[in-house]
């Protein structure tokens, strides 16, 4: 059986399939409706609107917007810094704009990265973003541990000339866990995060350390276990100088013992992915 057999047959990947498109599609929808002058805060603000006015009632996080070299994270030090400010965009400016939401009990976490405008050095980043998604799948499948992948793919960055930029995260992380959500009539976030989903990880957060795992994937040493089966928001983050690109996906683990079902991206019909099929 294949993995987009596997897909196809499991009404559980579905709705995390279903929820991811509907996040690309409004990051793709908003990135189309920037212009210069708009703020980080007005394009977080039309990302929460557009998913409200589909549904949309929980987050795994508010989504946030972040333009010029911000989208490098250049002299974060504290989390605030990762909340939408009053930049403005400019011609030319790359941006990234990042949302968690929970549709139906089921989550997606995506990142999209975009230029206003002609910016070579974006583009490149861009397209060197395929190695690492190529990496990620391949030692997966050989069941490396996280901590394991996680060098491996900040030696790929330093190869290409780049730094690691997801090393700014909370913990360093490159990815982390997602589960279903129990839907609530009331669902209220706490610094930016749904209750609902911060339960979630805590809970596999202590069930994880008791059997030796972190839904965290980490360069630390709680993170030097194999991968655990489940879904995973996989987000490598590239940075030169003042520019940051990065894509953010569910990436499936299982416990086939067939390799090319033990791991698997939930869905190859990307943004990012299109746009290294059609050699851009």
């Amino acid at each position: 059986m294949t993995s987009a057999v596997v897909r196809e047959l499991s009404a559980e990947l579905r709705g995390f399939r279903e929820v991811q498109r509907l996040a690309y599609a409004c990051a793709e929808s908003v990135a189309a409706q920037l212009k210069p002058g708009v703020t980080e805060r007005e394009a977080a603000r039309m990302q929460r609107e557009w998913l409200r006015e589909r549904g949309v009632r929980d987050w795994f996080h508010l989504p946030f917007a972040w333009f010029g070299d911000r989208t490098a994270f250049v002299n974060f030090r504290v989390p605030l810094q990762f909340f939408p400010t009053n930049r403005k965009l400019e011609a030319g400016m790359p941006f990234i704009l990042d949302m968690a939401p929970v549709h139906q009990g089921y989550t997606a976490d995506i990142g999209y990265s975009g230029c206003l405008g002609l910016n070579p050095v974006h583009d490149k980043l861009l397209s060197d973003l395929r190695a690492h998604r190529e990496l990620l799948l391949r030692e997966v499948r050989e069941r490396r541990s996280l901590r394991e992948i996680y060098e491996d793919v900040e030696r790929l960055m330093v190869r290409q000339g780049y730094a690691n930029r997801h090393r700014a995260y909370p913990f360093g992380v490159i990815a982390h866990k997602v589960d279903r959500v129990k839907e609530r009539r009331i669902n209220p976030t706490l610094f930016g995060f749904g209750t609902q989903s911060l339960k979630g990880l805590a809970s596999d957060a202590l069930h994880g350390h008791r059997d030796g795992w972190s839904p965290l994937w980490s360069p630390y040493k709680f993170s030097d276990h194999p991968p655990q089966p489940g879904l995973w928001a996989v987000e490598p983050h590239l940075g030169f100088r003042g520019t940051g690109a990065k894509f953010e996906e569910l990436l499936v683990v299982t416990d086939s013992k067939d390799p090319q079902e033990s791991a698997f991206w939930l869905d190859d019909d990307l943004p990012h992915v299109r746009r290294w099929a059609e050699g851009i």
